[in-house]
């Protein structure tokens, strides 16, 4: 079929003004039924109706598209733009590190430089760098902030060169809030309008974060990609991408009294990671979705990582216009908005016919009960009522089924801290953390209302929990505040700390010396308790080995406790002046209660107020001043910014594709090895590679900041890859950390020192791993670090989606066992060498490639594996080394 953008091109009127839309219904008359699309597919639709240009965007996409079912879904590749890409600043960083190393690449070829600039918009939410130092104090943030600018004021220096070197490049100044909370209150826009051509289209992002797909809440298609991939969209590239199944998740039902989003949120995450629902859209409808508030649908689609989806879509409806008018958006716009999507077909309606689905997950919510997940998934939901007999469970289970391994009599440990004495299952972090709750002001109310309980019934926390509180926005403060509440969450403890991501993604800062110190002394299996979406092991703390999501009321409440080794239905937090015992159902408050306040304090002015000067900044931000200039002048001694590898004698066209042989096996991985195991992430140690690579560079070790903070730095980044304490592997069993060996010769040593000695002797290296392999944040230095340490290839059961293109982009041959085959079923030790002796110029996408795996006695084991390169354009940047050297060569030549 041929389709003229032109021919579909509608003039409507708005409360906004004339705009020009690329009708969706008029495709009716190619065969089709619109109405019965998908809602998350009717935008990929009119993505690829609109930007149709016959090269990167076709006929054949659009067709595709159209004629979207079940049994198309996944097996068609298509071309999606995006309308805007959105950062943080750890995933961020680096992505400008990158933008500016192409710019010094292009002027090293002669070439044009103005052509290295984002071609969409693209924001930058300064807010993954603060960390909780200090708590429970009023100077608290204070002090934190201060930190933050002391460790990172030469990255903020780059960001600022950054903003007024790049076009369409802007920079939201820390103290803040979180990515998703600004993107959600303020940066989405639902309906963009060109200003040139007067075309309005709707509000599509990619973010280098996987919870982007958090403004999936407000109807806004969007999820996380890999820096890698975020940079090819700001170039301009399209994502090629299979055509998505979709989900249909039928919410029926009310919650109960009591149960909160969080709960809510747990369930459906179990439900559906059950399910499988890995690289698929997920769509929310059905009676249940219409009644639920828009901060509950965010807080939902915030957790798609979690569940593994791609995304969790929640289409538009009158309640994404109240949450436009409520969060201080003009009312013209949210006209606009209005008039679009409903002319658009894309204005949701449970009295609208069904649209088609791969398939329908039916859930009834009243259903839920209160609620945590962990130890160390967030797929792993734990009742309330079962998790002390749970947790004790554990103790004794193995490691391997995700148990903390003790023998029957190391389950009595105890040791004694400031004010009293701690057991296994101590809870020494409590954090009410950003992300997937600090969106939602009914939790966040409730939390206040459970401290103002618990300070009347004379409750305190135990003085060994380190407390804190990072909301999402200072809309969130606005409203506490405006309560009351926030000063008795004060009292307990949960000052505020930072506007950003702190706990959840390990920056929770380090515990008090005696209970670090009681935890290393008698090993303890502490805890922690918080309020986020990530509680993969050696992600919260290094010292903390179970950690538990659940909502921020319940934060408050395992933090007067002191343990998650209580039954709170039935047993008591503490007494009363009189003696009495105190329940968590004495100081839970009523759904009513909560609403009033919500109701009272909330308010549109709030949301102008804070957002009005929002890339202005504070002092701090204001001092830094920065030398105009289009190409950064790099420096040999920075240790935060270093020009990295990848453009370094790029040649003007690629090599041949050609066989690995005599490859080693750097690490043999289990199941669920996340981004978090490969990503150096967290705490730098001072004996690992990265900390001697930092003293050697004169930085002291309290000055080592953290390893987010330093992703602009290729050295010390591959010295962290693989690094994470908890990693187990198998070529060294029983060992946890970065540790291998070296073959031949079976010496044990680090991964980093390892691959130094295996390049020196050009030996091509791989990993081999079980399912779920990448599984978690999209952190683009699971891929480069991965790269950089020399791995030619990985060889697992099971990908996660963005973990397996950022491989790709990064030029990493990503291969996957036949399915019911594993590394333990063919015997494989991880000591043979390895020859892939089929790969050539010839590769296509899903093809077939043996491996031959000899073994040192000279015999050899033969397996086929997939390829997954999924599509031929992942073909073409493997062929070039990554996307960005495809990018980088296409801009040079043209």
């Amino acid at each position: 079929m041929k389709f003229d953008p032109g021919a579909h091109r509608k003039i409507i009127k708005t409360p906004a003004g004339e705009v020009a839309v690329y009708h969706l219904p008029s495709l009716n008359a190619h065969g089709a039924d619109v109405s019965r699309l998908p809602y998350s597919i009717r935008v990929l639709l009119e993505s690829a109706l609109r930007n149709n240009d016959g090269f990167r965007v076709t006929d054949d996409d659009v067709e595709k598209l159209l004629t979207w079912s079940p049994e198309t879904a996944g097996q068609a590749e298509i071309a999606f733009k995006p309308a805007r890409v959105i950062l943080q600043d750890f995933t961020g960083v680096p992505a400008v590190v990158d933008l500016t190393a192409m710019r010094s690449a292009m002027d090293r070829m002669g070439k044009d430089i103005g052509k290295i600039n984002p071609q969409v918009p693209c924001d930058l939410v300064i807010d993954h760098s603060v960390q909780v130092d200090y708590f429970g104090t009023p100077e608290a943030l204070e002090k934190n902030v201060e930190r933050e600018f002391e460790r990172n004021r030469e990255r903020y220096e780059f960001l600022k060169w950054g903003q007024q070197a790049f076009a369409n490049f802007r920079v939201v100044p820390p103290e803040t809030g979180i990515v998703h909370q600004v993107n959600l209150e303020y940066l989405a826009r639902g309906v963009f309008v060109d200003e040139k051509t007067g075309d309005a289209y709707p509000d599509s992002l990619v973010g280098t974060d996987s919870h982007t797909t958090m403004i999936n809440g407000l109807g806004v298609l969007g999820w996380g990609v890999g820096g890698i991939e975020a940079e090819a969209v700001m170039l301009g590239e399209p994502i090629n991408m299979l055509m998505p199944h979709v989900v249909g998740f039928k919410l029926t039902g009310r919650l109960r009294e009591g149960i909160t989003a969080t709960d809510l949120v747990l369930t459906v995450t179990e439900i559906l990671r059950a399910r499988g629902v890995v690289g698929k859209f997920v769509e929310y409808f059905g009676e249940g979705y219409a009644t639920m508030s828009l901060p509950d649908r965010a807080t939902l689609a915030n957790m798609a990582p979690e569940y593994g989806a791609t995304m969790g879509f929640a289409p538009v409806d009158g309640e994404t216009l109240r949450y436009y008018r409520l969060s201080g958006r003009e009312e013209a716009h949210v006209g606009l908005v209005e008039a679009y999507m409903k002319e658009q077909g894309l204005f949701y309606s449970p009295d609208e016919p069904e649209p088609v689905y791969s398939e329908v997950v039916e859930f009834d919510i009243s259903t839920v009960e209160p609620s945590l997940a962990g130890p160390k998934r967030p797929q792993d939901r734990i009742p309330m009522r079962k998790l002390k007999d749970r947790f004790n469970e554990l103790l004794t289970t193995s490691l391997g089924d995700g148990g903390f391994g003790l023998e029957a009599g190391e389950t009595g440990a105890a040791a004694s801290v400031d004010g009293g004495e701690i057991t296994h299952g101590a809870t020494v972090i409590a954090a009410i953390t950003s992300c997937t709750n600090t969106s939602n002001p009914s939790v966040l109310i409730a939390a206040g209302l459970v401290a103002k309980k618990a300070l009347e019934k004379g409750l305190q926390t135990k003085p060994y929990v380190k407390t804190s509180l990072a909301p999402g926005s200072r809309v969130v403060t606005e409203y506490l505040q405006a309560s009351g509440l926030q000063e008795h969450l004060d009292r307990l403890g949960f000052e505020v700390v930072g506007y950003g991501c702190t706990t959840c993604i390990g920056n929770s800062g380090p515990l008090p010396e005696s209970v670090a110190g009681a935890i290393t002394g008698a090993d303890l299996v502490a805890t922690s308790v918080l309020s986020g979406n990530r509680n993969f092991e050696g992600r919260v703390h290094a010292l903390v080995r179970g950690n538990f999501l659940t909502s921020p009321p319940l934060v408050v409440a395992y933090a007067l406790a002191g343990t998650v080794v209580i039954d709170l239905d039935s047993e008591a937090l503490g007494q009363d002046p009189d003696g009495n015992d105190v329940f968590l159902r004495d100081i839970w408050p009523s759904n009513d209660e909560v609403k009033e306040i919500v109701e009272r304090v909330l308010s549109a002015d709030a949301f102008r107020e804070r957002y009005r000067d929002v890339f202005k900044g504070g002092d701090r931000w204001n001092e830094i001043t920065v030398a105009g200039s289009e190409l950064y002048p790099w420096s040999d001694t920075s240790t935060y910014i270093q020009e990295p590898a990848f453009f370094k004698g790029l040649a003007a066209e690629p090599d041949p594709i050609r066989p690995i042989g005599g490859a080693r096996v750097l690490a043999l991985l289990g199941d669920s090895v996340t981004t978090d195991h490969i990503s150096p992430a967290g705490a730098i140690g001072q004996d690992s590679p990265a900390g001697r690579y930092l003293i050697e560079h004169g930085v002291e070790p309290r000055d080592f900041n953290s390893y987010g903070s330093r992703r602009g730095n290729h050295q010390v980044m591959v010295r962290g890859t693989f690094g994470n304490i908890r990693l187990r592997n198998l070529l060294v069993p029983g060992s946890e950390g970065s540790w291998t060996k070296y073959f031949p010769g079976d010496n044990e040593t680090t991964i980093y020192d390892a691959s130094l000695a295996y390049q020196e002797t050009g030996t091509p290296l791989i990993v081999i791993a079980g399912k779920e392999y990448g599984t978690g944040s999209s952190r683009d230095w699971a891929a480069k670090g991965t790269t950089l340490l020399g791995i030619r290839a990985v060889i697992a059961r099971s990908y996660e989606r963005i973990h397996r293109s950022n491989l790709v982009g990064m030029g990493v041959l990503p291969l996957q066992f036949k399915e019911g085959e594993s590394a333990e079923s063919l015997g494989l030790a991880g000591d043979e060498t390895f020859d892939i002796p089929g790969l050539d110029d010839n590769l296509t996408a899903g093809q077939t490639l043996e491996v031959v795996a000899t073994r040192p006695d000279g015999g050899a084991k033969k397996f086929d594996t997939i390829v997954r390169i999924d599509t031929p354009v992942e073909v073409d940047y493997y062929r070039n080394g990554g996307i960005l050297q495809s990018v980088l060569r296409r801009l040079a030549t043209t």
